[in-house]
């Protein structure tokens, strides 16, 4: 008797067993992830044995440049980016920009291939030692499941980790021989993780606010991702407090043509002091407190001031050295601050104002190409940016309005932007992309204009080009150098290189030529590459 139920529930289980890669094919299909980037190697080939046809595969030439691409896709969609990687050095030519997505919190998951089971301990050709190690720290979650069966389990935690705050890279090696294997049928399912602020927290915030007489926020690249934009909007105008980019910002976290605007933060403790000078409350949402490039001496805010924090970081929240840290969802603690009582009307608070406007010259400057481009480009325009020393000039003439309108590197490395124009135009194709691109930068991820260029992606690259690594120029007299070797790029033919991987391309060297040409570059219904010689100073 006691047979029967038995044999039932291992009929029913034998109903529900595919083969690993199907239950994996099903579990991102639920989780509306049918776009892969990669660069396939032998130990992946088995994944994709019948290849739906509902799925999408980003070919990329060089692991980087797919990691990049994923990363970009993933923030512009707001869904996990899956990549496939080679096993141990497709991986390895993958870490700067998996460094680089673990600084965007950008919810992208790894699948590496390995070599099979049976010969990991005979450490065979193209096998990865210690696979899950290699990726670490640079990831949330990192994993080489003990058993074939394990494998789909193992990719679903993966997706739930990379996509829980603060979001993150997450990795997961399969052996070869595991994607033929059979294992139970999982479903994908719901987890939120979406956290509110204690409400006593929030009360300590709301009274901080009204007891200031001059707050002011700094807003961080956490705020776009969050949902919190248009709150923090609300909160500024409510509290007339002006609103700073926290340094080294990587999204846009205040629409920067807005009153209240004042401007961007420096990474430098002293300079982000004497910006802050006379608020009695600096209230930080979404950033670190604070993120410096070089070192500084001296206090780490100005006299008389307070600091709050929220962050959805409780790690960022742990190393800010003093002030109150709140961790918690960044739009659900904003919503919680306007649902208090509105104060008293408060007097206007200013920001930066309008811009000056820049002049033509000849050769052109990295200011004026910003403006020109700034008045060109469609008005709903994504801007993807890795140019260094064109940073601040873009900052100072190219504004940005929207919470997904802008993305660059959290790292500092290089390598990244390029290919991660191309993941949000893939994301985006109703949006004109234009990646605004160093010509030293460029040089890293160049192979990314292949990818555009096959998918005739309608967006806009714009080279700038000082010829050589500039930024580096410019730090050099921090510490006193007067010539720096290995700095200069001269040689390269970008339009020629442009052509060679299927875009079309224009250089321009002469102001009365650049309208023109932008315009044009902004119409394009496939890429279409602008290379801007522009002078080489600062």
């Amino acid at each position: 008797m006691d047979d029967a139920p038995s044999a039932k529930r291992l009929s029913q289980a034998a109903s529900r067993q595919v083969t690993v890669r199907e239950a994996v094919i099903h579990l991102l299909r639920g989780f509306g992830c049918t776009t892969m980037f990669g660069n396939p190697g032998s130990t992946e080939l088995p994944l994709f044995r019948d290849w739906p046809k509902d799925f999408r595969y980003v070919l990329g030439l060089q692991e980087s440049v797919v990691l990049a691409m994923a990363d970009g896709f993933a923030q512009a969609t707001h869904n996990a980016g899956f990549v496939n990687l080679h096993s141990a050095a497709g991986v390895g030519h993958a870490l700067g920009n998996l460094f680089t997505a673990w600084k965007n919190n950008a919810q992208v998951v790894v699948i590496a291939g390995q070599q099979a089971r049976a010969m990991l301990p005979m450490e065979p050709f193209l096998g990865a030692t210690d696979a899950a190690e290699f990726p670490r720290p640079y990831v949330k979650f990192s994993v080489e499941p003990a058993r074939a069966e394990d494998v789909p389990a193992a990719i679903a935690r993966a997706y739930y980790v990379a996509m829980t705050e603060p979001k993150g890279p997450t990795f997961v090696s399969v052996p070869v021989d595991d994607w033929d294997k059979a294992c139970d049928l999982i479903e994908p399912r719901e987890v939120i993780t979406r956290r509110r602020p204690d409400p006593d927290a929030i009360a300590r915030v709301g009274e901080a606010l009204e007891a200031s007489r001059r707050p002011v926020l700094v807003v961080g690249s956490d705020v776009g991702p969050s949902g919190a934009f248009d709150g923090v909007v609300a909160l500024a105008e409510r509290w007339q407090a002006p609103v700073w980019v926290a340094p080294r910002s990587f999204h846009c976290g205040f629409p920067e043509s807005h009153p209240l605007f004042a401007g961007f933060l420096a990474p430098l403790k002293s300079a982000v002091v004497d910006k802050l000078q006379g608020h009695d409350l600096i209230l930080v949402l979404g950033a670190p407190a604070f993120t410096y490039h070089n070192e500084s001496l001296g206090p780490f805010l100005p006299d008389g001031a307070r600091l709050i924090q929220i962050v959805s970081d409780p790690n960022q929240a742990a190393f800010t050295p003093e002030g109150l840290s709140v961790a918690a969802n960044l739009d659900a603690a904003v919503a919680d601050l306007l649902a208090r009582p509105a104060p008293a009307a408060r007097p206007s608070a200013k920001g930066r104002g309008p811009r000056p406007t820049i002049p033509s010259g000849d050769p052109i400057t990295p200011r004026y190409l910003m403006q020109q481009l700034s008045a060109l480009r469609p008005r709903d325009a994504i801007i993807v940016e890795e140019a260094p020393t064109t940073r601040e000039p873009m900052n100072d003439c190219l504004p940005i309005e929207t919470a997904d309108g802008f993305f660059t590197t959290g790292s500092g490395g290089l390598g990244y932007g390029l290919p991660a124009s191309v993941g949000v135009a893939l994301a985006r194709p109703d949006r004109r992309v234009i990646a605004i691109i160093g010509d030293g930068s460029a040089m890293y991820g160049v192979q990314a204009l292949w990818s555009a260029a096959q998918a005739r992606l309608p967006m806009t690259i714009v080279i700038v080009n000082n010829g050589g690594y500039l930024a580096l120029k410019h730090m050099a007299g921090l510490f006193q150098m007067t010539e720096v070797v290995g700095v200069d790029l001269p040689g390269i033919d970008f339009c020629g290189l442009a052509k060679a991987l299927g875009c079309d391309a224009v250089r321009v060297d002469k102001p009365e030529a650049l309208d023109g040409v932008l315009k044009t570059a902004l119409a394009s219904d496939g890429p279409c590459l602008v290379e801007v010689m522009v002078e080489a100073s600062f």
